[in-house]
């Protein structure tokens, strides 16, 4: 096997030669496209890898704001019953999220981390642990890097887990069958396996990327500008002095802890500065409009991500309810479903649900808010205390229960 991969290696472009392949699996197959999900360096068409992706602020500003958001929203189990609908703080799911999921993480931290895992990865993964009684007790997360989805020839995913950690781990593998987990998958192309928005647009992660590290090479270099040292007409010296020259130069004058030093050059050698590119100058406009094709790509508004131009707090208001509604509901709906098809069991599943309360994103400024309250409480559809309440106030029991609409008294 070594020699056949030295060979591969000798005859392999050199382009090629970069990629650092996982073993190939179907599952990983899916998610690149047939190629690599780690690439090392840079090659054309290549896909580009979480840890990558998310040295870009935009990026990872953009996983932080989904994840966070969705993580931080209240969660409740509810029962309907006779076409009614109550929270059923009894349930096993209930007590997980009031407990925790399991021994690391809290509530928010384990739904930060799927939702950022299915972002970034396409997947995630939940192994669920079951009680004597068949009830969930525990969610256990498994990274994607180290789980392989197969197909039997039934047609049934299975899983297999590496149990591995940055934390150190025995590297044994086990493998899960699909109705031993809560898989949560983006967008797929088979039905089967989630492809991230990174493997679906990697190019325009590579583009940032490249912006990035120009702008800090010119940032690097901009203690000093751009200089030819030129011999004066007559003077020759030999092809070694030239080097030890230029090497001198470069380590005495560049970079920014020599900006400013007093240049001191042989004599017979003028010193040239020459302006900086027009490209140069345009690095950081260049990276101004990927910033915003990152935004578009999570579906983001540009305020939320600290993109101010031509916005306003005004707009930034409406905005946050857009990304309520476009960015963060599908993402939920998806959560929601998961949960249901995989949590609950067959006995609850048609009775029980998880609930993501959004109404804190949609309930705008305070005037509009308290001017809806009126409304509902004159209309019967809240009562008063149920107002405050939502609003974070104490019930006051000389409030009646069942308030007579105004102007009927």
């Amino acid at each position: 096997m070594g020699l056949l991969r030295n060979l591969a290696d000798r005859f392999d472009p050199p382009a090629r030669a970069q990629l650092e392949t996982r073993d190939a699996d179907p599952s990983w197959a899916a998610l690149t496209g047939g190629g690599s999900a780690w690439p090392v360096g840079r090659v054309a068409g290549a896909a580009i890898s979480p840890k990558q992706a998310e040295g870009l602020v935009t990026c990872s500003s953009a996983v932080s704001l989904i994840a966070g958001s969705v993580a931080s929203l209240p969660a409740l189990v509810f029962r309907t019953s006779d076409g009614k609908r109550k929270i059923d703080d009894a349930h096993a799911l209930a007590r997980l999220i009031r407990n925790g999921p399991n021994a690391y993480q809290t509530w928010p931290d384990y739904l930060e981390w799927g939702l950022a895992q299915v972002i970034l990865h396409g997947n995630s993964l939940t192994e669920l642990i079951a009680d004597r009684n068949g009830d969930v007790a525990e969610l256990r997360p498994h990274p994607w890097q180290n789980v392989t989805c197969r197909q039997l020839a039934n047609r049934r995913l299975v899983y297999d887990v590496t149990e591995y950690s940055a934390l150190g781990g025995m590297g044994r593998t086990r493998r899960l069958l699909d109705d031993e987990v809560l898989h949560i998958r983006d967008r797929s192309d088979d039905g089967v396996i989630g492809r991230s928005r990174l493997m679906r647009s990697p190019s325009i992660m590579r583009l940032g990327l490249s912006a990035v590290t120009m702008e800090e090479f010119i940032y690097d270099n901009s203690g000093r500008k751009l200089t030819v040292l030129q011999l004066q007409q007559g003077v020759k010296i030999s092809d070694a002095s030239t080097t030890a020259l230029r090497r001198d130069w470069e380590s005495l004058y560049t970079g920014i802890a020599n900006s400013g030093r007093t240049a001191i050059v042989p004599a017979g050698v003028e010193v040239k500065e020459l302006q900086q590119s027009r490209e140069d100058m345009e690095a950081t406009a260049s990276k101004r409009l990927i910033r915003e094709e990152i935004a578009s790509l999570f579906n983001i508004p540009l305020p939320l991500v600290g993109i101010w131009d031509h916005s306003s707090f005004t707009n930034s208001e409406t905005a946050g309810r857009w990304f309520a509604q476009f960015t963060l509901a599908p993402w939920i709906r998806k959560i929601e479903e998961g949960f249901r098809r995989s949590v609950f069991s067959a006995a609850t599943r048609d009775t029980h649900e998880l609930h993501l309360d959004m109404s804190g994103f949609l309930r705008g400024d305070a005037e509009t808010r308290w001017k809806a309250h009126e409304i509902a409480v004159k209309n019967r559809i809240l009562t008063a205390n149920e107002v405050r309440a939502e609003e974070g106030y104490d019930p006051r029991p000389e409030l009646d229960e069942t308030p007579t609409p105004l102007g009927t008294e």
